[in-house]
């Protein structure tokens, strides 16, 4: 698919403001599209949408297909009346600057529980209606997700492979007595991704109504800990008692010496392929269903992937393995149709991920900040870019702009001072002008670059297990004409004014 020459911006909604904590769906984030739309931008990206657990992680979610309750709002919980004012009467004093996820996930658990125990009590017909054609439509994932959850509850949060046998193995009688015991505690959890669908698709028709459309993110690899591999073993290496025998990675290179150990399983693609890839056509059909365009991350992972044995502590010991290639890829075009995706091909690339790549005729992304080591014909240098990418001064890995030049070598501040013909004072800005200005028929920059903020605001730093994913963006941005005056001037002049 071909894109159109466009802007955007890249921004989680855990990082909008708001009263409860967290970004989340409600009016915090429609001042957000508006904010969009009066700067000229076409684009909005976020990270993947799911339920996250462990470390808080997008990208490691208990399900592929089920959305994040934290996420869910309680001023449109009031507007539908499944919240009174008197429920939010003891919201805790929140930071505005950051997420304290423990605080917050207990605060929005009570108001979701707030919200379901009114709606069992008084929902209106119109609403139950509205969950039971949810629940039907969704079933396919849904009922499995809803029955791990509330498991897993059940057994004070621990990973699935540490349940009782019966229930770790699904054997249909100690399912069906766990359903007949526990009724309202799988229900609860079918209530809140219909509150989570009902609010995103709402939102999501908003921003398309206003021209903005949304750039969703599908990691390549779904968690251990998650309902798909717990409902379908088959599709994963597993051994007898349900535990990865091999496990995702990234091989030893300049910046990691061990490598990085990932430690999600891995797709048995022989079983995929045998079924025509079904369950990956309905993984991306469910995304599509969210968003409008695709980022895959870790594309390369679908020309070859590096295997781990299970057990071992580094990602030094492993090896590659073909992936499935473009016969996935054709799977899911007969089964969609055209496929608006992103390829995040960064990191080590071998000729044949570019090949595929090519063949499916999918733009890469360009990082600035990985550009300036002194080569002139560095592919990530914006002169150097072709049409068919889509351009990134940072992303949500990186540091901000800021952070990167302040922490950066000599001779790399030296050269990007040199390529941008700058002083490095207004570094943030010199290079979202330079990627705006290149081929690229997309580019995007974290909200944080268009503040010229620092490290402090950087969103992930890989292999940190804790402490990301907190930044959060000050409300009064929303309302900075000059900002949204100098984003627009940005836009317009380099011809990626939404129009």
């Amino acid at each position: 698919m071909k894109f159109t020459r466009s802007a955007g911006v890249i921004l989680h909604p855990t990082s909008l403001p708001g009263p409860d904590g967290i970004g989340d769906l409600g009016p915090e984030a429609y001042q957000w599209v508006n904010f969009l739309k009066a700067a000229g931008f076409g684009l909005w990206q976020i990270l993947p949408l799911g339920p996250t657990g462990y470390g808080d992680s997008p990208y490691q979610a208990f399900s592929a297909f089920a959305g994040n309750p934290y996420l869910v709002s309680a001023a449109l919980l009031l507007d539908s009346d499944l919240l009174t004012g008197e429920d939010l009467s003891d919201r805790p004093a929140f930071p505005q600057e950051r997420v304290e996820y423990g605080e917050v996930i207990q605060w929005k658990l009570k108001l979701l529980e707030r919200a379901f125990a009114r709606f069992k009590a008084s929902g209106s017909p119109a609403l139950r209606a509205e969950l039971a054609a949810f629940q039907t439509r969704e079933a396919a994932w849904l009922d499995d997700f809803a029955l791990f959850m509330a498991i897993k509850e059940a057994q004070g949060g621990v990973s699935w492979d540490q349940w009782p046998e019966p229930l770790r193995n699904r054997q249909v009688k100690a399912l069906t007595a766990f359903r007949r015991d526990n009724p309202d505690a799988i229900q609860r959890h079918i209530f809140r991704q219909f509150l989570f669908f009902r609010q995103w698709q709402e939102l999501r028709a908003y921003a398309n109504a206003q021209g903005i459309k949304i750039i969703g993110d599908i990691p390549i690899f779904v968690a251990y800990d998650s309902a798909e591999v717990w409902a379908h073993p088959e599709l994963f290496y597993l051994d007898e008692q349900g535990k990865p025998t091999v496990v995702a990675g990234v091989p030893p290179d300049y910046f990691s010496p061990t490598g990085q150990l990932w430690g999600n399983p891995l797709y048995r693609w022989d079983v995929h392929q045998q079924s025509g890839y079904a369950w990956w056509i309905e993984r991306v059909r469910a995304a599509l269903n969210l968003v409008d365009i695709l980022r895959v991350d870790h594309f390369r992972g679908f020309a070859g992937y590096w295997e781990v044995p299970a057990g071992m502590k580094t990602a030094e010991f492993g090896r590659w393995v073909p992936g499935p290639g473009a016969s996935l890829f054709e799977a899911i075009r007969a089964g969609l149709g055209s496929l608006p995706i992103i390829a995040e091909d960064l990191g080590e690339i071998t000729p044949d991920v570019i090949e595929l790549r090519d063949l499916l005729e999918l733009p890469g992304m360009k990082v600035m900040q990985f550009a300036f080591n002194g080569d002139p014909h560095h592919p990530f240098l914006p002169h150097n870019y072709p049409v068919n990418c889509v351009a990134y001064t940072g992303t949500h890995d990186n540091d901000t702009t800021v952070g990167w030049y302040q922490s950066a070598s000599e001779a790399e501040r030296d050269f990007c001072r040199r390529y941008l013909a700058r002083s490095g004072e207004d570094i943030a800005w010199d290079m979202l002008r330079a990627a705006w200005a290149s081929a690229a028929a997309m580019t995007l920059a974290p909200l944080q670059d268009f503040l010229s903020l620092g490290s402090s605001a950087r969103m992930n730093q890989p292999g940190r297990p804790h402490g990301n994913w907190t930044w959060r963006m000050d409300g009064e941005v929303f309302s900075n004409d000059a900002l949204i005056a100098r984003m627009m001037e940005l836009n317009f002049l380099y011809g990626r004014a939404a129009t």
